[in-house]
């Protein structure tokens, strides 16, 4: 995992999500929502979360699961 994050950045617990009633999942990215997951996606995504066993595998998860929005010139 070390090539992975390589400036350590998912140690700082940027993503957070939270599941409905529906089976609808929201990752938010230091607060604000970047993705929505339903259904069966859904379904996978929080087997996927359960079965992690560390934070910073959560973080990878829901990194991966949002998809490459961070190109790096955002502004803060």
């Amino acid at each position: 995992m070390s090539n992975i994050d390589k400036n350590n950045r998912l140690d700082e617990n940027p993503f957070s999500y939270r599941s409905s009633k529906n089976n609808t999942i929201f990752i938010d990215y230091y607060g604000k929502q970047v993705k929505i997951v339903k259904g069966k996606e859904a379904d996978k995504l929080l087997n996927k979360l359960a079965s992690a066993g560390t934070d910073k595998e959560e973080q990878l998860i829901l990194a991966k699961i949002t998809g490459n929005f961070k190109r790096g010139n955002e502004k803060s």
